[in-house]
């Protein structure tokens, strides 16, 4: 038996502990939050889980095996330290942290000792998500062209991160997982009409290959789009997050070069016009998902999926963005951080 506590009962907390309770093998040993009405809301939801407004409390107790953290931005990186040395296995809200270089050392303090580390990149655990993987990976997109995702709603405004690092982590940690090689440059432009923080941004990433991927994010939009269009030689994705049942199509569409000396006097691009397929998905809430494989790779020693060092790409991709969003656009080269 694994025996879990929670950090953070505030937008994500909740939505833990619901799925941890559901988790066969693991005990919600606490739950902490500063505010005695979230506090209140545990105890009356979950009436035999400790509450506490001391996350100390939780993670110095030596009977806790996990903490899993869902906080503000700037907090994850010193509890997540602290629960580190204090030999807890993590997992941490999305973004992992609030800098490369805090990513990079709780990834050194759990690997020294031999813990795990994992990050919320919730929706690379979706049954859509992992279709789009396995078509990737078994070729069946063909040669990859873009991937174009769009992310918006009407809030919600946060305060101490902007639009990038609150929706576009989402699918950079997607393309991440699905895509067979990684950026090159990122550009990004974007604004702010309410507050400090850039409330609406444009992501360009450059990639060796062919493939291009372009990221729109917004709080400002008057309705909740999250789709994402996937181009191959071969096939086509369109996923909707919205959808309610379809959230994948496949498009057998596409155009064909021909290359014959007969049609030389002609257009050399001919369109293919084929089937739209939805394939069945499997409708497990994907917080559920990852959690058992948290816990499964606490138990067998695995790598997790979404361990210390997809976050910290993310992150990188992430402060590119804002590097490039002050300097108005110019390309940042991941590899050193400067712009080109």
């Amino acid at each position: 038996m694994i025996r879990a506590a929670v950090i953070g009962y505030g937008y994500w907390g909740p939505n833990l502990v619901r799925n941890l309770a559901e988790v066969p093998g693991c005990e919600i040993a606490g739950v902490a939050d500063l505010r005695p009405e979230r506090l209140a809301l545990v105890r009356k939801r979950f009436p035999g889980v400790h509450g506490t407004a001391d996350a100390a409390e939780l993670i110095d107790d030596p009977r806790i095996d996990a903490i899993l953290i869902a906080t503000p931005l700037s907090t994850h990186y010193d509890l997540a330290l602290r629960a580190l040395r204090a030999g807890k296995h993590v997992l941490v809200e999305k973004p992992l942290a609030a800098s490369s270089d805090q990513a990079a050392r709780l990834i050194d303090e759990a690997e020294s000792k031999r813990l795990v580390l994992m990050v919320d990149h919730t929706f690379t655990y979706t049954s859509a998500v992992e279709k789009i993987r396995e078509l990737v990976v078994n070729d069946g997109l063909g040669t990859l062209y873009y991937y174009d995702s769009v992310r918006v709603n009407l809030g919600l405004f946060q305060s101490d991160v902007n639009v990038v690092w609150d929706l576009a982590v989402h699918d950079l940690s997607i393309m991440d997982y699905v895509l067979p090689s990684k950026p090159r440059t990122v550009s990004a432009t974007g604004m702010s009409h309410i507050g400090s923080h850039a409330n609406i941004a444009y992501l360009t990433l450059n990639f060796d290959q062919s493939l291009i991927a372009h990221v729109h994010v917004n709080w400002l939009a008057p309705v909740k789009i999250r789709q994402t269009l996937i181009g191959g030689s071969r096939k086509m994705i369109v996923y909707d997050d919205v959808e309610p049942s379809e959230k994948l199509k496949i498009y057998d569409k596409g155009v064909d070069v021909v290359d014959s000396e007969q049609l030389v006097h002609q257009a050399l691009v001919s369109y293919r016009l084929g089937d739209v397929w939805a394939p069945r998905l499997d409708i497990t809430e994907a917080l559920q998902t990852e959690l058992r494989h948290f816990l499964h790779c606490i138990e067998s020693h695995d790598t997790p999926r979404t361990d210390g060092r997809s976050g910290l790409r993310v992150i990188k991709i992430l402060e590119a963005a804002c590097q490039s969003m002050s300097a108005d656009g110019r390309p940042v080269d991941l590899d050193s951080g400067v712009p080109s």
